[in-house]
């Protein structure tokens, strides 16, 4: 998530840089080999639940066996806890601009809301949740042998070795956002376009890896979120498959857990590489087919897609906490609760939650901008949760 108390600020401060920079030239973004001021322009108008629409995509496929989801409709309760106080769910929805609510009990949809222009075919962005998608295909690697935890990044893209401590990062560093790589979530309105932000408007972003390899701290030695962390992962991944990262999420998660719909993955540009830190565009019933897919311990349609191994992985918090937060495998795990339950995070209040123990999965799909209160909605979502 770009998207944690300070760091959400990341993209919130995109519109300031980009400002200045259409003020500039063409040549400018060229230069920067970012897109031309056009798009950025329409980057500046356009709400973050739109943005999918402005980049370059590569097609995921609905499978081919679809499986829709079996509906029980249940109440929710009638109101929610909201900052020391109860207020209507309507009223919650409302408050954090929410476009998609959606409640799943037992496998079964038991509450789906929509806002104003948004229904169930709507493909929305899952922004920095697909960082945990990423870490379901790095699961399915490890378990097929052809990833370790323990290998190194250059030994895997020898293009990035620099011959200091920046070699040591290994696959388990990505994963837990402990590499230490050197490129800044929050933003610095003195330095526009650099950090996160820059990488999310780069057309390279191969070369925006080997530009980036500096170091805040020793690879291994704590917790600090960074989106290069998943973009470096998600380059492993396509090397090593061989297969850019939308197959890949197609063939091995997609299909075979009975995807309704057809998704997009953001690119660089034109038949370039996924952004693998964000930017995948699904519609909500299957944001909630994958977390019931983690619910049911990585199976669907009686088939065992994800490994078991690997959801207790994501369900276990890593050693190093993440921005005081605990942090496993691209899943978050937010203070409080019931020291169980987890969940994949975008920055604009993006969330498929899953609480293994009331066996509940909720998605919540937002705009809610630069006020995301994800500890406040976590209560939320939790209390909805033990209702069930």
């Amino acid at each position: 998530m770009w998207e944690r108390r300070a760091l959400r600020r990341t993209l919130i401060g995109v519109p300031v840089a980009l400002g200045a920079l259409v003020a500039g030239s063409y040549a400018a973004t060229a230069l920067l080999d970012i897109p031309s001021p056009p798009t950025l322009v329409r980057l500046l108008t356009t709400k973050p639940s739109q943005q999918g629409d402005l980049f370059a995509t590569r097609t995921i496929p609905a499978s081919a066996a679809p499986a829709p989801l079996p509906v029980h409709d249940e109440p929710l309760p009638a109101t929610v806890p909201w900052k020391g106080r109860r207020v209507p769910v309507d009223q919650f929805l409302a408050t954090t601009h929410t476009d998609a609510f959606l409640v799943l009990r037992d496998g079964r949809l038991t509450h789906e809301w929509y806002g104003d222009g948004v229904g169930p075919t709507t493909r929305l962005p899952s922004w920095s949740g697909a960082k945990s998608v990423v870490s379901l295909l790095a699961g399915q690697a490890i378990e097929q042998g052809r990833l370790r935890e323990d290998d190194r990044l250059v030994d895997i893209l020898p293009q990035l070795k620099t011959g200091t401590a920046y070699d040591a990062i290994t696959v388990r560093d990505l994963l837990d956002m402990t590499s230490g790589v050197d490129v800044p979530e929050s933003y610095n309105e003195y330095f526009p376009l650099t950090g996160t932000a820059r990488m999310y408007l780069s057309r390279d972003l191969p070369a925006f890896a080997r530009d980036h390899r500096g170091l805040e701290f020793p690879p291994g030695s704590q917790g600090a979120y960074r989106s290069i962390n998943t973009e470096l992962l998600g380059q492993v991944l396509a090397k090593i498959q061989g297969r850019p990262l939308a197959d890949l999420l197609a063939n091995n998660i997609w299909a075979p857990m009975g995807a309704q719909d057809s998704a997009t993955w953001n690119l660089d540009d034109d038949n370039g590489h996924e952004k693998a830190f964000c930017c995948i565009n699904a519609t909500p019933r299957d944001y909630a087919k994958l977390g019931q897919l983690v619910l049911n311990d990585g199976s669907a349609q009686g088939r065992q897609i994800v490994p078991r191994a690997w959801i207790e992985r994501i369900a276990t918090p890593a050693p190093h906490k993440v921005d005081g937060w605990g942090y496993s495998a691209q899943w978050w795990h937010p203070p409080g609760g019931n020291g169980k339950d987890f969940s994949a995070l975008g920055v604009y209040g993006q969330y498929v939650y899953v609480d293994p123990v009331s066996r509940t999965v909720v998605v919540k799909l937002s705009d809610h901008g630069d006020e995301q209160d994800e500890q406040e909605t976590f209560d939320v979502l939790r209390a909805i949760a033990q209702t069930g």
